[in-house]
């Protein structure tokens, strides 16, 4: 299963290579008429939204279901997701393949909305912040970004409490891992999370609560509530 998970991790980088450069332009997505993006969507999707991800599922979206219940039995979703929710999700909604730590792969100011969940985490710093700042290089002047990555004072709130293997297992992922795309690279509190959007050029960074912001649809896309810091913020009015 390894050297099965070895091959597709490799595909899928070769493959996100191959689709660095391309531009989509979005149409209307959701029904008030703004274009919303989920970067690093993974299978929780809302509708009307633009998904993007780097994996299997996001580049076979859309494709008859005989091949996607093929599929299903190689995806890691098969843990969370019957086969019949999978290939609904897949079929229901609209995905985009792309390797998000090389670009968002939208125009300059055409997106309304940003929303990403428990996908920042699993980039190095630095390519964090190079995927803010493509987020808010493709967003337009006053449109927002809503982050959610797993809260570092939570994890440490378990080392103080003596959980220390669920810190470490849950948070800092030491177990030897079948994909390395699952691997954390960085982590966050408010504060290191508010300095890294900051360095990308976004003001009013604000701590929301679950379910909670001016981001549509966040009924549907938040998740994990216990252990994960949601955060909104803006692209100033007149900044490109």
């Amino acid at each position: 299963m390894r050297f099965v998970r070895t091959v597709i991790d490799s595909t899928v980088s070769l493959l996100g290579r191959a689709f660095r450069h391309h531009r989509l332009i979005p149409d209307r997505t959701i029904a008030d008429g703004r274009v919303c993006i989920n970067l690093g969507c993974g299978l929780t999707v809302a509708p009307g939204w633009i998904n993007v991800d780097a994996s299997l599922n996001a580049l076979f979206g859309g494709s008859p279901a005989v091949l996607l219940k093929l599929l299903y039995r190689l995806s890691g979703a098969n843990r969370y997701y019957t086969c019949d929710d999978y290939c609904r999700l897949l079929r229901q909604n609209r995905f985009v393949f792309h390797d998000l730590a090389r670009n968002v792969p939208f125009p300059d100011q055409s997106v309304d909305v940003v929303y990403s969940s428990h996908f920042l985490e699993h980039l190095f710093r630095k390519d964090a912040i190079h995927l803010l700042r493509e987020s808010k290089r493709v967003l337009k002047p006053g449109g927002m970004i809503r982050i959610a990555v797993p809260d570092l004072a939570h994890a440490l709130g378990l080392y103080a409490t003596g959980q220390k293997t669920t810190m470490l297992s849950n948070y800092f992922f030491v177990d030897d891992l079948e994909s390395t795309l699952a691997r954390h690279k960085y982590m966050y509190d408010f504060e290191m999370l508010q300095r890294v959007l900051e360095l990308a050029g976004f003001t009013n960074v604000t701590r929301c609560d679950f379910n909670r912001g001016r981001t549509p649809n966040i009924d549907i896309l938040d998740n994990r509530p216990e252990d994960t810091l949601f955060v909104e913020a803006e692209k100033p009015s007149g900044t490109v």
